[in-house]
């Protein structure tokens, strides 16, 4: 019997994403864990495997196209077998939360044990379940109308759907809504059309940009940031790297300002072990575990790999591992279980000449250290004034995890270690 393909959850916080190229034509037998496409996501370009087996009947979406988590996106069946009345006459059908929403039975007539649909369920009739007026809490309350991935989303958010009024058909609460209650009090912002100018351009954001908008936007909302800033003496840092790279093999063995910073940071983390901390569902996570994530920028956006404990690595593996994890971030492959699970964050602007600035915490990271570029500055040393090398850090903590006390003391030990560097080859 034919079946409907849909899109699965490829990323962790993949919400939609972009058909790049279907490897499987029309016709083509496919068996089970067989690459049908390639989608790009918000993290990365990743792999379709198809979990049944069957015959490629319909392709419901092209190439380029982006689709919705949960889209049909193909047709499995028999060779042969007629699907008109399963894809509508053959019209590619669309999104679960753009379709049209069937007749609703009236609340009594529901058998409740049905509001959420089998997995096997027909997709006509999870939208048809979709559509009912409301369903009754544990209390036996009627919560507002809403789809399931409407109610996920509120969990996420923590949004209450209890008496939250919709806007959408019946008082339906669409995605829209659970953004309202924050941007109730926003003072309303010029329209698209009002800001163009002649020679203006509009480009569609990708999904990977639109995760990214969503995410600091929740992060700077949700996360009490405060600023902790040190200006660090790095000349014997820098002596180390020279002299490192010095008695290296290769250029690819040579050591960056930044490896070194990985290996520091992950030292000071393990000494200070109540700043490598999380602040989740009103509790503290203390890590037993020391993994950096590295901020690596990419044409449409910023990637944050991780390197697995960090604090027993040696400045080599790190460089390699983030070698590696950079030049698999640029090219789209990395898996997701490599972009997610880090403890702390750096992110490094001095390659581009920044002296200094500010990070957004990444979620539900308890701090990001953001690090400039290494200056050559005018000191004064033993009453004389002598060249010296300078690097500024500021440190993004939660506060809800991290006090003022306790950044400070992250900062110290990384002050200690990177002023008397041997200490980071250990």
């Amino acid at each position: 019997m034919a079946k409907i393909i849909e899109l699965p959850k490829l990323s962790p916080t993949m919400e939609e994403g972009t058909l790049v190229r279907w490897v499987k034509n029309e016709g083509d037998t496919i068996n089970i864990d067989d690459l049908l496409a390639e989608v790009e996501t918000d993290k990365a370009t990743m792999e379709f495997r198809s979990f049944d087996k069957g015959t490629l009947l319909k392709k419901l979406i092209a190439e380029g196209a982006v689709a919705r988590l949960g889209q049909p996106v193909a047709v499995l069946g028999a060779p042969g077998e007629d699907i008109a009345a399963l894809i509508g006459g053959g019209a590619p059908p669309a999104p679960p939360a753009a379709a049209p929403e069937a007749p609703a039975r009236a609340p009594e007539a529901r058998d409740e044990k049905k509001t959420v649909p089998p997995p096997e369920m027909p997709r006509a009739g999870a939208q048809a379940l979709a559509a009912m007026p409301g369903e009754r809490g544990l209390a036996g309350v009627i919560l507002a109308p809403s789809s399931p991935r409407v109610r996920r989303i509120a969990r996420e958010r923590a949004v209450d759907l209890d008496g939250l009024r919709g806007s959408g058909e019946h008082g339906r609460i669409t995605e829209g809504d659970l953004a309202a209650p924050k941007a109730a009090h926003a003072a309303p912002g010029p329209s698209l059309e009002a800001l163009l100018r002649p020679g203006d351009t509009v480009l569609d954001a990708s999904p990977m940009r639109r995760t990214i908008a969503r995410r600091l936007t929740e992060a700077k909302q949700s996360v009490p940031h405060f600023y902790l800033e040190a200006d660090l003496a790095v000349e014997a840092l820098a002596a180390l790297r020279e002299q490192l790279n010095a008695a290296a093999a290769s250029p690819d063995e040579k050591i960056s300002f930044n490896d070194l910073m990985i290996r520091a940071c992950a030292l000071s983390l393990r000494e200070v072990p109540e700043s490598n901390a999380s602040w989740v569902d009103g509790k503290i996570v203390r890590y037993g575990r020391v993994d950096v994530s590295v901020a690596v920028a990419i044409d449409d956006g910023l990637l944050t790999p991780v390197v697995r404990h960090a604090d027993a690595l040696s400045v080599g593996a790190i460089s390699r591992a983030v070698k590696d994890l950079a030049a698999r971030a640029k090219a789209r492959k990395l898996k997701p279980e490599e972009m997610t699970g880090g403890t702390f964050s750096i992110s490094n602007l001095g390659m581009f000449g920044i002296d200094r600035f500010s990070a957004v915490i990444n979620p539900p990271e308890g701090m990001i250290l953001a690090v400039g570029a290494v200056r050559d500055v005018a000191v004064v040393r033993d009453g004389a004034v002598v060249p010296g090398k300078r690097l500024a850090v500021t440190l993004s903590c939660d506060h809800r995890v991290v006090d003022g006390a306790l950044g400070a003391r992250f900062l110290q030990k990384l002050r200690a270690l990177v002023e008397a560097p041997m200490r980071i080859l250990r």
